[in-house]
């Protein structure tokens, strides 16, 4: 008998896509692969950077809140990414949200789970990196941004936090779930080109 109840209902923002991300994944040497990482928790902390709370945030993630743009800080499955001088994110697979409520104390502060405010799409290989350039404004080259950057910014018309996790290259795009389809076809579109011969 087939289970039914609440837990059958979740559906993430980019399921409708997930076979044409699969078959738009390229092998080899300019292989590039896209596929959405759902359902993963994202808590946004608000805090004075020096407070106590902050403190008490900080030994609870068992990392430091990271203090400029585009910097980024990992302890474990969690990663912290920086959005402004007092406003971070906290991404990990699992959901954060009363531990850090109650770390953050009697102190000024927010503490707001937003896992379902977006999705994360995860491109990775090696014209990853050529993929993105079609549609985002950054400078991706290896100089300019690398492994543990995170930063807001556009591809095409979606706003997005984009986060690069390794050298491979693999990014993290994690725009608003609203926004993903749109994002996610702009993507397999411009994967296209790696799966025809190259051009000498």
């Amino acid at each position: 008998m087939a289970e039914t109840g609440p837990a059958t209902l979740r559906r993430s923002p980019l399921a409708h896509l997930e076979a044409r991300m699969r078959a738009a994944t390229v092998t080899g040497a300019r292989g590039v692969a896209l596929r959405e990482l759902p359902f993963l928790g994202m808590v946004n902390v608000r805090v004075e950077p020096a407070s106590a709370g902050a403190g008490r945030i900080e030994a609870a993630l068992g990392a430091p809140l990271p203090r400029r743009c585009g910097d980024t800080t990992t302890s474990g499955p969690r990663t912290v990414l920086w959005l402004g001088p007092d406003e971070w994110l906290v991404f990990s697979p699992s959901d954060e949200t009363a531990a850090l409520r109650k770390a953050l104390g009697p102190d000024p502060g927010s503490v707001v789970d937003v896992s379902a405010h977006r999705t994360t799409l995860e491109l990775s290989g090696p014209s990853a990196r050529q993929v993105l350039e079609k549609g985002c404004p950054l400078d991706l080259h290896p100089r300019a941004f690398g492994p543990g950057r995170a930063v807001s910014t556009t591809v095409g018309p979606v706003t997005v936090l984009l986060w690069q996790t390794d050298d491979t290259p693999t990014y993290r795009l994690l725009p608003r779930s609203s926004f993903a389809d749109h994002l996610g076809r702009r993507l397999i579109d411009a994967m296209g080109e790696f799966g025809g011969p190259e051009v000498p």
